[in-house]
C-alpha cells in the first residue's frame, strides 16, 4: 500500500506540470490580459502603457513568463488579484472555508438521503416505493442544478421568507457566537439541499442495485439456510459488500467539495471559491483563475489517489501492490 501511495505521488508531478502549462497557456490566449487591472485606468497614455507592460513582464516571451510563474508559485507567491488588488493567497484563504462548509453540508446530506433511500429500495425492490424512490431519481438527474436553485431561492426566500437568498452570514453578528454559527447554517441549508439533494440520485441507485445483486449470491443464500435473521444478512453480510462504491466515491467528493459548487454559488451569491472562480474569468482576473485551476486539478488528482486506496481497504480482494 504505501509503495503503491509513493508511487502514485511521484507519478502526480508530471502530471500537474503538464496541467499547469496548459492552463497558462489557455490563460495567454484568452481575448485581453490582465494589465488593465494593473495600471492607473485614467492614464491613457501609450508609452506609459507599453512601459508598464515591459515592468510586468508582459512582453517577455511565453517561456520566460511561464517559468517565472511556476516558481513563484513553488515558493507560495501565487500573484496578485487584478480584480480584489489583494494577493490571491488571501483571497483563496478567506473563501475556502465558506466552500468547504457547503460541500461537507451537501455531503452529508447526500449521504443520508443516499443510505435511507438506496437501503430502502434495496430491501423491497420492485414495490410501489421503490418506483417511487426511481422516480425521484430520475428527476434529480434530469434537473440542472441551476434550474432547482432559481426555484428554491423563489418559493422558500421571496414567497416564504424563510432563508436568506444570499450571503453566508449575517454581517452584525460576532464571529464565533452561537447566533454566528446558527446564521451559518441558516445561510448554507438552502444550497447544501440543491447541490446533496440532486446528487443523491446516483448514489442511490448504486447502493440500490448492489443490494439487489448482493442478496442473490451464495453467502446470501448460505447465511439463510443456517437460520440468520433477515435483518443481520442485510445490516452486515449484504451492506458490506454494497457500500464498497459508495466508500470509493469519497475520494472523488474532495475535487467536488470546491468545484461542484461554482453555479450554485454564483445562484445564491454565496462567497464562496466557485463564486470567485466565475467572476476571475468575467473579469479576467488571470492571477487567481489559474491558481483556482491548479489547486481544483490537484485535489481532483488527490481524489482519485484516495478512492484507489480505499478501495483496497475496503476490498480484501483488491491488492494494490
Amino acid at each position: 500500500m504505501l509503495k503503491y501511495t509513493i508511487r502514485r505521488i511521484l507519478g502526480m508531478i508530471p502530471m500537474l506540470l503538464l496541467i499547469s502549462f496548459v492552463v497558462f497557456l489557455l490563460a495567454k490566449a484568452m481575448p485581453g490580459d490582465s494589465l488593465s487591472g494593473e495600471i492607473d485606468p485614467n492614464n491613457t497614455d501609450p508609452q506609459y502603457i507599453e512601459e508598464m507592460r515591459e515592468r510586468l513582464g508582459y512582453n517577455d516571451p511565453i517561456p520566460v513568463q511561464y517559468f517565472r510563474w511556476v516558481g513563484g508559485f513553488l515558493e507560495g507567491d501565487f500573484g496578485k488579484s487584478t480584480r480584489y488588488k489583494v494577493p490571491v493567497a488571501d483571497l483563496v484563504a478567506e473563501r475556502l472555508p465558506n466552500t468547504i462548509f457547503l460541500g461537507v453540508s451537501s455531503l452529508v446530506i447526500t449521504y443520508i438521503l443516499a443510505f435511507a433511500m438506496g437501503i430502502y429500495a434495496g430491501r423491497k425492490p420492485y414495490t410501489f416505493g421503490d418506483n417511487l424512490i426511481g422516480g425521484l431519481n430520475y428527476l434529480g438527474l434530469a434537473i440542472p442544478s441551476f434550474i432547482a436553485a432559481v426555484f428554491a431561492i423563489y418559493f422558500f426566500s421571496f414567497n416564504l421568507g424563510w432563508i436568506p437568498y444570499s450571503g453566508s452570514v449575517d454581517p452584525t453578528l460576532q464571529p464565533g457566537t452561537f447566533d454566528y454559527w446558527l446564521s451559518r447554517l441558516h445561510h448554507v441549508i438552502m444550497p447544501a439541499i440543491v447541490l446533496g439533494a440532486l446528487a443523491t440520485a446516483s448514489y442511490t441507485q448504486f447502493l440500490r442495485n448492489d443490494i439487489i445483486e448482493n442478496s442473490r449470491k451464495d453467502f446470501v443464500r448460505t447465511a439463510r439456510a443456517k437460520g440468520t435473521p433477515t435483518s443481520k444478512i442485510y445490516n452486515v453480510h449484504i451492506m458490506r459488500n454494497s457500500i464498497i462504491p459508495l466508500i470509493t466515491f469519497l475520494g472523488f467528493d474532495i475535487a467536488t467539495l470546491i468545484s461542484g459548487a461554482i453555479i450554485t454559488e454564483t445562484i445564491f451569491t454565496y462567497p464562496g471559491i466557485g463564486q470567485l472562480f466565475l467572476n476571475s474569468v468575467t473579469n479576467r482576473d488571470y492571477p487567481t483563475l489559474m491558481i483556482i485551476t491548479m489547486m481544483l486539478s490537484a485535489l481532483t488528482l488527490i481524489g482519485n489517489l484516495i478512492a484507489d486506496i480505499l478501495y483496497g481497504v475496503v476490498d480484501p480482494r483488491i491488492r494494490l501492490d
